[in-house]
C-alpha cells in the first residue's frame, strides 16, 4: 500500500514538479523497494516466532543484497567491460570488433536481468509441490 502511494506522489511530482523528481529519483526507488521488502517481512513475521523471523529477515537481506551484486556486476561488465572500475574485456576483442552493450547500463536493464534471474531459479532451482 505505501509503495503504491509512494509511486503515486512520484508521478505526480513528474507532473508538476519535474526537477523535484529528477533530483528525487533514486530515493523514490529505494522507498519503494523498502516498502515491498518491509511488507514481506513483516507479514511473516505476524505468523511465526521471532527466531524463524529473524532468521528469514537475515537470509532475505543476504539474498536481495546477492541479487543486486549479480545484475550490477553483469551490468556492469556487459555494459562496460569492466568490473569495479578494472578492464575485464582485453583490447583485442575491441580489435576484433566486440562493441559494448549500451544497453545493459540503461536502467530496464535491471528490471530485465532481475527477470532472468528469477527464469533461471524457477527453471532450474525451485521445485513445486503437485496438489
Amino acid at each position: 500500500m505505501v509503495a503504491a502511494l509512494v509511486t503515486i506522489v512520484s508521478q505526480v511530482l513528474k507532473a508538476f514538479a519535474y526537477d523535484v523528481s529528477v533530483q528525487l529519483s533514486v530515493y523514490v526507488g529505494l522507498i519503494i523497494t523498502n516498502c515491498i521488502l518491509m511488507g514481506r517481512l513483516e507479514a511473516f513475521a505476524m505468523q511465526n516466532k521471532p527466531w524463524h523471523s529473524f532468521v528469514d529477515g537475515i537470509a532475505n537481506g543476504l539474498g536481495y543484497g546477492m541479487i543486486l551484486v549479480i545484475v550490477g556486476a553483469a551490468r556492469e561488465f556487459f555494459g562496460r567491460g569492466s568490473l569495479l572500475g578494472f578492464q575485464i574485456i582485453p583490447q583485442g576483442a575491441y580489435d576484433f570488433g566486440y562493441i559494448n552493450n549500451g544497453m545493459m547500463t540503461m536502467p530496464a536493464m535491471a528490471l530485465i536481468m532481475i527477470g532472468c534471474v528469477i527464469w533461471v531459479h524457477r527453471a532450474f532451482f525451485y521445485k513445486e509441490e503437485d496438489k
